[in-house]
Formats: C-alpha cells, sequence, structure tokens
C-alpha cells in the first residue's frame, strides 16, 4: 500500500511539473500559447545566452577611474583621472597575430581577386613601416609578415581603418562557421565577389548560401532561414573602444577583496599589481620582466646570457603573463588601435554632461542603413555588403537625445566649445586623428601605464601599432553561469590569482 502511494504521489508530481511547464510556455499577458502552430506559431526562446566567440573572453564590466595612473610627466592634461562605468563586454585574449591576418588576406584574394583585385591589395600591411635611414632592418621588410617564424607575432603596419575592415571580415566568418556547426549551412569555398557570407545580406535575405537544412517555420509549418531574433549569430566584431580597453588592461577586479565586497584592495600603475615591470612573487619567475618595452636607451632586450624581456622587437601574443581577465600584452608588444577619435577632451572629462559617464566614447558619424520606399534595405553592394549612409543633422534637429550626425568635434572642436584645431598650421590633431593604447617593444614604461593615451592618423600605420578586436556583451553583465553556477568573475579571478 505505501508502494502505491509514493508511485502516486510521484505521478502527481510528474503531472504539476508537466503543467506548470505548459503554464511557462503561455504569454502571461495574453494566454496564448508560445511556440505553437495551432496558436499562431509566436516564438518564445528558452534562450542560454550570448556564446563566446573564437579568442574572446568576457571582461566583466563596472566602474573604474579612468585616465592617468602615473604622473602626467608629457604635461598634456589629455587623460585627466574621472569615473566611469563601462559595460560588459568581449575582448581578444591576444593582439591579432600575423597568421590570422594573413588567413584574412588569404580569403580577399579566393573571393575577391581576379574581379576586384585592388581589395586584397588594399588590404596588405605596409611592411616598409621596418625601414629607417640610419638602421638596418630591411631583413624585417622581407620576413616579419610573410615568414613562419613571425606567424605568432603581432601584425603590424595596419592602419585603423584596415583593422576595421578586418573586424568585418571576421564577423561574417565566425557566423558563417556558426551556421555551419548548427548544420544550417554547408561549407561553400566556391563564394566569389557579391556572393559571399554577409551576416547582415544573410540576415535581409540577400545571401541564402548552400543551405544544409534551415529552421522550422512554427507560423506556415516549413522552412526558415535564421533570422536575428534567434540569438544564434553573434554580433559584431570591432575595435573597443579606449575606456574599455583601458578598463580591460587595468583588471581591478583581481584586486576585489571578496565576492560581494565593493572595495579595491589595491590600485594599479601597470596591468599587474606593484609599482615596478618585475615579477614580484618569490619564485623562480622572481625579478622577471613583465612585458615587451624599451628598457633604456640602446637597451631593446639586454644582455646576450642575461636577456631581460628576450625580445629585440615584437614578442609572441602568448609570451607573458595575462592580467586577472585572461588578456594579453595589454601592456607593450605594440600600441594598439581602439575605436575613438582622438581630442584632448573626452567625453567623460566634461562633468557638466549627463549621462556620458557610462561607456564613454568618442565617435565619429551616426549611419543608417539605405532603405527602399518599402523600408527594407536597398540591394547590396558589389562586394556583397549592406549599404549605409551617414545621418545628416537636418534628419535629427527634433531629437532630444541627439542633434547632429557628425559629433567629431562635439564640445571639444567645435563652436560651442570655441576651440579650433588648424591641422597642419597649429596642430596635428585632425578629423582622421585615432586613440593608440598600451606602448610598445619601442617605448619606454611610462607609456605601459593603462592611462597613457597618444594617437595617430587613421590611414597611417607603424611597426610599434597593432590591434586587438572586441564585442559587444548582449543581455546580463555578468556573461553566463557555467554547469556548477559559478559566474565567470570568479572562475577567472580563481584561475589568474597567481598572475598578481
Amino acid at each position: 500500500m505505501m508502494r502505491i502511494l509514493k508511485i502516486s504521489f510521484a505521478f502527481m508530481l510528474l503531472l504539476t511539473f508537466t503543467f506548470s511547464c505548459k503554464k511557462s510556455e503561455k504569454s502571461s499577458t495574453t494566454g496564448w500559447a508560445y511556440n505553437e502552430q495551432e496558436w499562431g506559431g509566436f516564438e518564445k526562446l528558452d534562450y542560454e545566452g550570448q556564446a563566446t566567440g573564437p579568442n574572446l573572453v568576457l571582461v566583466q564590466g563596472g566602474t573604474f577611474t579612468m585616465g592617468n595612473t602615473e604622473q602626467d610627466v608629457m604635461f598634456e592634461w589629455n587623460s585627466v583621472p574621472r569615473r566611469v562605468t563601462v559595460s560588459s563586454f568581449y575582448m581578444d585574449e591576444t593582439e591579432v597575430a600575423n597568421i590570422d591576418y594573413k588567413e584574412y588576406l588569404y580569403w580577399l584574394g579566393r573571393v575577391f581577386g581576379e574581379s576586384y583585385p585592388e581589395i586584397s591589395v588594399n588590404a596588405r600591411p605596409d611592411t616598409l613601416v621596418w625601414r629607417e635611414e640610419l638602421s638596418y632592418n630591411e631583413p624585417f621588410v622581407e620576413t616579419y609578415f610573410r615568414h613562419p617564424s613571425y606567424d605568432n607575432y603581432p601584425v603590424v603596419g595596419v592602419n585603423w581603418l584596415q583593422a576595421n575592415d578586418y573586424c568585418k571580415w571576421r564577423t561574417d566568418r565566425v557566423n558563417e562557421m556558426v551556421l555551419i556547426e548548427k548544420g544550417i549551412l554547408n561549407p561553400n569555398p566556391q563564394q566569389r565577389d557579391e556572393d559571399n557570407f554577409n551576416t547582415e545580406a544573410y540576415l535581409y535575405n540577400q545571401y541564402q548560401g548552400d543551405v544544409r537544412k534551415n529552421l522550422p517555420d512554427l507560423s506556415t509549418g516549413e522552412e526558415r532561414p535564421v533570422r536575428f531574433e534567434d540569438g544564434i549569430l553573434l554580433p559584431s566584431y570591432r575595435l573597443p573602444t579606449e575606456a574599455e580597453w583601458e578598463y580591460a588592461a587595468l583588471a581591478l577586479i583581481g584586486n576585489q577583496a571578496t565576492e560581494k565586497d565593493e572595495r579595491i584592495t589595491d590600485r594599479k600603475l601597470y596591468p599587474w599589481n606593484g609599482n615596478t615591470v618585475r615579477f614580484q612573487i618569490r619564485n623562480r619567475d622572481q625579478g622577471q620582466i613583465l612585458a615587451n618595452f624599451k628598457r633604456g636607451r640602446g637597451d631593446y632586450m639586454g644582455m646576450a646570457g642575461a636577456l631581460n624581456d628576450k625580445s629585440h622587437i615584437t614578442s609572441d601574443v602568448r609570451k607573458f603573463l595575462p592580467n586577472d581577465f585572461g588578456l594579453y600584452n595589454m601592456a607593450g608588444n605594440v600600441n594598439e588601435w581602439v575605436l575613438d577619435l582622438y581630442r584632448p577632451m573626452t567625453s567623460s572629462t566634461l562633468r557638466d554632461v549627463e549621462g556620458h559617464d557610462l561607456n564613454p566614447y568618442r565617435g565619429g558619424k551616426f549611419q543608417q542603413k539605405v532603405l527602399d520606399e518599402n523600408g527594407s534595405p536597398v540591394e547590396k553592394d558589389s562586394i556583397g555588403r549592406i549599404r549605409y549612409r551617414d545621418v545628416e543633422d537636418e534628419e535629427v534637429a527634433t531629437r532630444e537625445n541627439y542633434k547632429r550626425g557628425q559629433v567629431y568635434n562635439y564640445l571639444d572642436g567645435d563652436q560651442d566649445s570655441e576651440v579650433f584645431y588648424d591641422y597642419g598650421k597649429t596642430s596635428l590633431i585632425s578629423d582622421k586623428s585615432r586613440v593608440i593604447k598600451g606602448g610598445s617593444w619601442q617605448d619606454r614604461a611610462f607609456w605601459l601605464t593603462p592611462g597613457a593615451r597618444r594617437f595617430k592618423e587613421e590611414d597611417t600605420s607603424d611597426r610599434t601599432i597593432g590591434f586587438r578586436c572586441a564585442m559587444t556583451r548582449t543581455g546580463g553583465p555578468e556573461g553566463n553561469e557555467d554547469s556548477s553556477g559559478n559566474s565567470f568573475k570568479f572562475k577567472r579571478k580563481k584561475q589568474n590569482r597567481s598572475f598578481k
């Protein structure tokens, strides 16, 4: 009798659980069932959260003091400390390496080489950046990018515009692989010219590809391609903003007192703890240089038999210890392009402007898709991308949140600020000046501090400048929990506790 009661109780629990599940699949506002063709086929996903793209790590956002961590020895006053908040985002563990960029050029040549060879040519790094009048660096002109010895070294000689094009290409290749791994598309190495996978073109039904099996369409009972609302495709790879880059470099998460404590135990000058550039924990690595930089005049790597950073120029992108976010070479090796336009006054420096202390960023032009009379994007361009146009001031004149289509000089260089940058005459700042961060193998230790900032024209390149990609995090800031229920924050902290 007791056994029968136990079985009945278990059956009742099962029925209750089943009914609860069924109930949870109905709209709380209309009562209509989700994901049922007979109820119209409106879909509600059991979404597990944004997947992490290749080579990315989650940088959990928060508040921090952005700006100089060292004395302003240049007296430029262009990096005044101020408190801001950065949303969670993803960032490359490493700088983009030569082998990564060679893969990019190979794809461009294969897809566009016959009809548009200039696309591949224009994307090539400028290897002549290694030349100098009174130095014998000629071997690097031929070997640094092409020879396999340097495959895992950061790509240099790439300007800001080329770096942005790489980010767009990478977005499409990663999302194409996502669809292949989901069994929706077949691999198609025969893509040519405009008939190549582009994320936006696919989402707007302007690219179909070699379909293996589409998703079921619950509204019609047939099949459909992936939609943006499915959450399958990743957001775009892009350059990090200056605030994101600086926040990620400092990695103050490793100095948080306890799990639920909003105190930081130690301030940082560099992406590691301490006030020196040497490893301080007492073990076999004690005293080792923590980044690749120029220690003094004529000293790029130390003495034979006792090399300090063991790198006369750049070094392997994973050579030195990562910081507490798991990011390599956030100081030294190469300077890195970030997304921001350079102005001495950043948006968060302007303390009387409310709201600009969340994700501060000095951008450029607002854009929107070119639409037809039906409100749909017009036909994609000759290389397979959706067309965009600049937003004009007249279009946003009646808006409250922004009034200008181009915001290069907003409150620094415009009429309201009473500042004027006369490029080439009284200033080197132009509308093409982009921020670089992090210091390089050719820089002194001051430039390794995350708050230090310089700029270079977006269409020029250098042997000391590379880049890494970032990606916006959609949804909650803590990231997806693992099977044990631990969030990213304390997993990462535990993994890297020996690197402080």
